[in-house]
This record gives C-alpha cells, sequence and structure tokens, in this order.
C-alpha cells in the first residue's frame, strides 16, 4: 500500500499557485490539438481554433485544460519532442495571451516538451507513460513540483493492444504505480494523481474490470484518482455503437466513476461532466 503524502489529505490541487478543491471532483477538458486523435483529431490544431474551444469548455465549467499535441490511439507511434513543440508552441502563446485564467495540462510523454511547456504557463503534466518512455520526466517534473497524471501503461501506443496479458489485473497496477510512486517521493514530488489507463493495454472487459473495481485502488493508494473514459471505445463497442452517439454512455460511466470517488474526469463534453458532477454532489450531500 502506498503511503500518505498529505497530498490528498488536503483535497486540492496546487495549479500554478492556486488550490483547486477535489470536492467537488474537477472536470480536466480534454484539447487535441493534433491530427490524428481517435475522436477529435484535427478540429483544433489552429492556434485560434485551440484557443475557442478552450474558452467554450472553460464556459462550460472546465476547472483544467488538457492540451494533447500528440495522439496516443493505437497504433499510432510516438512523437519527438522537436514535432510536438512546433504544434504546440503556437498554442500556448496564444492562451497566455487571450486566457491566462485557463489552467493548463499538458499531455505528452516527452520530458523536454514538459520542460519547455512548464515554462510557457502549462501548471500540471499529465504522461500516459508513466515516465517510462522518457527517462527523464520524473526528474523533470519534481524540478517544477507540479502536479503530475501518473497513468498505467504495457508496451507503447503502437503495439498496446498486444500487451493485454494479466494474471492478476488489480494486483499489477497497484504494484506499478507502487513503484512508480516510490520513484517519485524519492525525488521528492508528492503531487500525484493516478490513472488507470482504460484503453491502453487493457481489452473491453478489462476495462469494465476496472471501473467496477475503483474503489480497490482508493483504499490501497491515498493519491487522487484521475478517471478518462471519455468517448472510448470501451463503450462503442460494447454498445456495437459511433463514437458520435457515444455521449450518453460515457457520462453513465463518469457518474459511475464519481461514485465510487473518482477526483478528476478527463472528458471530451465538460458541459455533461459538469452537470454529472453537480447532480451527484448535491444528492451525496443530502444523504
Amino acid at each position: 500500500m502506498a503511503k500518505d503524502t498529505g497530498f490528498y489529505s488536503n483535497a486540492s490541487l496546487n495549479l500554478g499557485g492556486d488550490l483547486l478543491p477535489l470536492r467537488p471532483a474537477l472536470v480536466m477538458g480534454i484539447l487535441n490539438i493534433n491530427a490524428d486523435s481517435f475522436y477529435d483529431g484535427g478540429k483544433y490544431t489552429s492556434a485560434q481554433a485551440a484557443l475557442n474551444q478552450a474558452l467554450k469548455m472553460f464556459e462550460e465549467g472546465a476547472d483544467i485544460i488538457d492540451l494533447g499535441p500528440a495522439s496516443s490511439k493505437p497504433g499510432e507511434a510516438l512523437i519527438n519532442p522537436q514535432e510536438e513543440w512546433q504544434r504546440l508552441k503556437d498554442v500556448l502563446k496564444l492562451l497566455q495571451a487571450e486566457a491566462p485564467h485557463i489552467k493548463l495540462s499538458l499531455d505528452t510523454y516527452n520530458a523536454e516538451t514538459a520542460d519547455r511547456a512548464l515554462n510557457h504557463g502549462v501548471a500540471m503534466i499529465n504522461d500516459i507513460s508513466g515516465g517510462s518512455f522518457d527517462s527523464a520526466m520524473f526528474k523533470t517534473v519534481a524540478r517544477y513540483q507540479v502536479p503530475y497524471v501518473l497513468m498505467h501503461i504495457k508496451g507503447q501506443p503502437k503495439n498496446m493492444v498486444h500487451q493485454t496479458q494479466y494474471k492478476n489485473i488489480l494486483s499489477e497496477l497497484s504494484n506499478y504505480f507502487s513503484e512508480k510512486l516510490e520513484q517519485l517521493y524519492a525525488l521528492g514530488l508528492n503531487d500525484v494523481i493516478l490513472d488507470l489507463g482504460f484503453g491502453f493495454a487493457k481489452t473491453m472487459e478489462q476495462n469494465y474490470q476496472l471501473m467496477a473495481n475503483l474503489q480497490y485502488f482508493k483504499a490501497s493508494f491515498k493519491n487522487p484518482l484521475l478517471v478518462g473514459i471519455s468517448r472510448k471505445s470501451m463503450i462503442s463497442k460494447f454498445l456495437n455503437i459511433d463514437k458520435s452517439e457515444s455521449l450518453n454512455a460515457t457520462s453513465i460511466l463518469n457518474t459511475l466513476a464519481l461514485s465510487q470517488g473518482a477526483d478528476l474526469l478527463r472528458v471530451h463534453d465538460v458541459k455533461e461532466a459538469r452537470e454529472a458532477v453537480k447532480i451527484l454532489t448535491f444528492t451525496q450531500n443530502l444523504a
């Protein structure tokens, strides 16, 4: 069992010096600024389109905007930090100029990109690789002392669909998080958020097994828990629908996650996620 970091006991997230309470749960809006993401790739590749979407999500209730310059859908190759920064720099410049009030996270596995972005308005790093794609990532986030989303993955996006063999998926993820947290704590970084990595090296059944056992991870770790299932194939394949039709089921799973203690929801559809948080919080407060 991981140790209590003290971070979660404060029930808040320190983003750029501002404390964001984790109750009610936070909503993280997904802003993919690449052409290849599985759901909205190509929609927000220009800086102006990205700004407009960021403002829209903020108005709908996003607490954090997560910028995604690289796709991590199954089969996708890794991106180098130089190309990643080229996609990101103009978006960051415009967001800093026009929307400095918006809290920014960066979805990256490259330490060099993280380093540059943390000097240009980004206040949080969301790493799908858990530090496994770039050995400098842990030291980078520890140096800046920013919140870090530690996600579980096996393999890389290009081959992760073949990495779904587990003897016991719950214990294997727990061991993964425990080992990674020990490394991060040794570097002095305590502000770590856990992400089970829905859709990353998991079958559809395994994704739902994890969803049904969020309480297991809440009981095992004191870190905040991020859930990111928005419009993923675990929904569309299970219901035999297109991703464009998966908003209702996404909201159902987000509500289920919240009821089991999820602290952050990472979503494409901010308005609906915010409504789920509001209704569930209000109902729980009446119990």
